[in-house]
């Protein structure tokens, strides 16, 4: 069983309609139980870093999501859900974070002609990190880089450096920033799969066979 993290952050409705559209039982859950003890988590989010991390702790929610994320099982970081896992956010003044990937989270900077929020279609590039890569059938993901991985729908104000578990990179207001994250079966990205189209289907459809 597929668990979503419900910690009053996510997109969860159009998340568990994805996995419903590639047949995949997913259930929406807040209990860290369930989460301890599902098959594969996927840790969705929308909003802001420090208020995330309020919800995950008042849940108890915390340890549980970062066990799984260090777990070895599936794991799948969305949006913000993905920028939590890194050490630090700068939102909000600052925010501590899991810590299960190094590096922090940074707001793009003000430049002429890029409205912040980046919200549409951007590109993916492969870097050539993670163990292996990721081939889809409108996209190319190879385990060198200079491959695109194809285009995915983005909507975030703050983006996380680049790690040396960037698997995709992307770009946006003059920055270079970790588009996705591939670490054994722990995988995360800034974008939204959800709403990515058929492209994004066959990224989570290839999730659920790691």
């Amino acid at each position: 069983m597929t668990a979503i993290v419900d910690y009053r952050a996510g997109n969860l409705t159009s998340v568990k309609y994805a996995f419903a559209a590639l047949g995949e039982e997913a259930a929406v859950t807040s209990d860290p139980e369930v989460v301890r003890s599902a098959d594969r988590v996927v840790f969705p989010g929308v909003g802001a870093a420090r208020s995330a991390m309020g919800n995950l702790a008042g849940a108890g929610l915390a340890e549980a999501v970062k066990s799984a994320a260090e777990g070895g099982r599936p794991f799948l970081g969305i949006c913000l859900g993905m920028q939590i896992l890194f050490e630090e956010s700068e939102e909000d003044g600052g925010v501590k974070c899991l810590g299960v990937l190094p590096g922090r989270v940074r707001r793009f900077p003000d430049v002429p002609g890029c409205k912040v929020p980046e919200i549409g279609w951007n590109g993916v590039e492969v870097t050539g990190n993670g163990e292996r890569g990721i081939r889809l059938r409108q996209g190319y993901g190879g385990q060198a880089g200079n491959g695109e991985l194809g285009e995915f729908y983005f909507v975030h104000s703050y983006y996380a450096e680049l790690c040396p578990w960037t698997f995709g990179a992307a770009e946006y207001a003059g920055v270079r920033f970790t588009a996705m994250v591939k670490k054994g079966r722990l995988w995360a990205c800034q974008f939204h799969p959800e709403k990515s189209g058929r492209l994004g289907l066959e990224l989570l459809k290839e999730w659920l066979s790691c």
